[in-house]
């Protein structure tokens, strides 16, 4: 019968010490390694930076009030030198504008965001946890919500409650009360998806035999949620709430051009696009730049959320 040498000495020896004592690379270090080698997620994320620092840093070169500064004998002027976006159908400077519309953009999109993980995430670990009735009643709502057209809703809200809000001023800056009822509906409206993958993952997860053991040994409800079940379930929750802030972004900017978004004075980039399209031959710029930025945002955003669902997956461990 053939024996089966051992390894030689030499083979050993080249290797390098570093090689030998290198630990195991932690799960943070994976998905970092797994995100970096997904080209598309990088760029995406590169673009975003960039679009954020455009949108926020550029607060620091023009002012809100240069924004929404009209000159009716500078209306609808090409780009140029003293305007290199252009200007509007009242003189308003776009670059200007469009640096103060995307603050306002993003900040919908993160809250609308928030707000839908705390409903989702909430309504999700209850079902998932508690199940029986109370997982039943639960979906029944989740499922109620989920049939409601969100467009039609959000146009009928903004319709009708959105001029009974007062405009409101935070840290100098003035907002429209249409900010705070499209943040609202789009969050109440965007959870139940978001409820049922944490609800999926919850009764997946509470069945495994360390949360068992937990069980077994006295530890609380409330501990076995937010510290066992729920950061096993962080991976999916990350990926839905990146995509939902493209998602927030789009919305706006559809019922913004309809002209039932975000009131002026606040600018967004998708009202911005809301009378452009009576120019869209004689005056491209007015809608090719808030157009193209919001483009951008939400490819980068989408890019970044496939990236990390790869750099997330549990099942792929190649790095």
């Amino acid at each position: 019968m053939e024996s089966i040498a051992p390894p030689s000495k030499g083979s050993i020896a080249n290797l390098s010490p570093d090689v030998l004592e290198t630990p195991p690379l932690s799960l943070g270090q994976l998905t970092w390694r797994r995100f970096r080698r997904h080209k598309m997620a990088n760029f995406g994320a590169i673009m975003l930076i960039l679009l954020v620092l455009y949108a926020f840093g550029g607060a620091f070169v023009f002012s809100e009030a240069y924004a929404n500064k009209t000159e009716t004998g500078a209306r609808l002027q090409a780009p140029s030198r003293e305007h290199p976006f252009g200007t509007d159908t009242v003189g308003r400077d776009i670059l200007a504008r469009t640096i103060y519309g995307g603050q306002i953009s993003i900040l919908i999109g993160l809250t609308a965001m928030l707000v839908e993980l705390v409903i989702g995430v909430t309504v999700g670990a209850i079902s998932g946890f508690f199940g029986g009735l109370i997982d039943s009643l639960l979906m029944r709502i989740t499922e109620a919500v989920i049939v409601i057209p969100q467009i039609f809703l959000l146009l009928v809200m903004a319709k009708y409650f959105a001029a009974s809000i007062p405009n409101i001023t935070i840290l100098g800056r003035t907002f429209s009360g249409s900010v705070v009822v499209i943040i609202l509906v789009i969050g109440v409206t965007t959870w139940p998806y978001l409820a049922r993958i944490v609800r999926s993952q919850f009764l997946s997860i509470k069945e495994n035999d360390f949360i068992l053991a937990a069980r077994a040994t006295g530890t609380s409800t409330t501990e076995i949620i937010f510290r066992h079940i729920l950061p096993n379930s962080i991976a999916p929750i990350i990926v839905s709430g990146t995509l939902s802030v493209a998602s927030a972004i789009t919305l706006e900017a559809y019922i913004s051009f309809l002209g039932l978004g975000v009131r002026p004075p606040t600018a967004t980039w998708g009202n911005m696009l809301e009378g452009a399209y009576n120019y869209i031959e004689t005056a491209w710029w007015l809608w090719f730049f808030p157009g193209a930025l919001i483009a951008l945002i939400v490819l980068s955003i989408n890019f970044v959320g496939d990236g990390l669902r790869d750099a997330l997956d549990p099942h792929s461990r190649a790095i």
